[in-house]
């Protein structure tokens, strides 16, 4: 059987606070890990960088559309250009080794879990989605050619724009996670996944030997649609069969990712693709419920608003942004770790 091992390294970089991302042991030990693991046979690296995921999860917590941005657009979007580099570059000098790419689970699916847990509006998960894209962008124009990690449900937005392979996860990942978009997420992807299983024992057999029959089956039933010419017909059953029942599977449409990818590509760098990402994101929502297809209750409809406007009202440069909210979030970030004056 063809295989091919992927190594996700895990980012210890977060353990201090505020976080040292540019220098110290961590760092290193997680330079050493991508090269280890390189050496030792893997054929693809991947990991899931948390730069700016210490303002991301406190704006997430309080609703600050500003402060996601900032997150997402300045920090973690100028840690992964200074990561990437660096992880390519080792992948260059061991032939056959692939630089897979990067994921914001911990980003846009901790927005995901919190909505879900009723913590946070599903609109501001659904928005904060579509804003990880330009993030998880910058490993590809670094170097990555793919697949990444399979929960980057950003990843039908990244593979719009670079055409790289995209790994997902879904309705048979429903053993590490709930989400509302079980069936959209297959309607993309290259590889197909179930994220993680425990060694439990179940009725049939081993937790991790039933899941992967039921990987060998969705896998089946899609290189068939692929062999038979039934493609785009599967695709259009998973996509209509989620889509405008959630905020969140609505923005992953093949339309809405392209009208979302179309808003980055036109934009010259990191801080303005997120703006315009969300702004996508925001008009693919309200067109969803002025056609009647999107049901949202009244306070969903509420943080839509507050979102869109909070969106317009964003500076056109980052400067701005940046002195703004280091007054309101310098005490969870160093600005060295992310090329910023302190």
């Amino acid at each position: 059987m063809r295989s091919a091992l992927c190594a996700t390294i895990t980012d210890l970089r977060d353990r201090d606070r505020p976080p040292l991302f540019r220098e110290g042991d961590a760092g290193d030990t997680v330079l050493r890990s991508f090269a280890a693991c390189a050496d030792a046979g893997a054929h693809i690296l991947s990991i899931e960088l948390v730069g700016g995921k210490e303002v991301h999860d406190e704006a997430l917590l309080y609703g600050d559309i500003r402060g996601l941005v900032f997150g997402l657009g300045v920090l973690a979007a100028g840690d992964m250009a200074w990561l990437w580099d660096r992880i390519v570059e080792i992948c260059q000098t061991r032939p056959g080794v692939i630089p897979g790419g990067d994921t914001a689970c911990g980003f846009g699916n901790t927005a995901m879990q919190l909505a879900h847990q009723g913590m946070l509006p599903e609109v501001l998960a659904a928005v904060d989605r579509a804003l990880t894209a330009p993030r998880s962008l910058v490993a590809f124009e670094r170097g990555a050619i793919g697949p990444p990690k399979d929960c980057a449900y950003e990843g039908p937005i990244r593979k719009a724009i670079s055409g790289a392979p995209t790994a997902m996860e879904g309705k048979s990942a429903t053993c590490a996670h709930f989400s509302p978009l079980g069936d959209i997420a297959a309607a993309m992807c290259d590889l197909w996944s179930n994220e993680s299983v425990q060694n439990v024992r179940l009725l049939s057999g081993n937790a991790p030997e039933a899941y992967a029959e039921l990987l060998a089956y969705d896998c089946r039933l899609m290189n068939q649609a692929l062999e038979r010419g039934g493609a785009l017909t599967l695709r259009e059953w998973l996509t209509e069969s989620d889509r405008w029942l959630s905020p969140q599977a609505a923005i992953l449409s093949p339309e809405a990712t392209w009208a979302i990818a179309q808003a980055i590509v036109v934009e010259p760098n990191d801080y303005r693709r997120t703006v315009a990402a969300g702004r996508a994101a925001v008009r693919v929502l309200k067109d969803g419920i002025r056609s009647g297809r999107l049901v949202m209750s009244p306070v969903e409809r509420q943080w839509l608003e507050k979102t869109g406007a909070v969106l317009a009202d964003l500076p056109a440069d980052e400067r701005s942004l940046v002195a703004e909210l280091t007054d309101t979030y310098g005490h969870l970030f160093r600005p060295a770790s992310y090329g910023l004056a302190a």
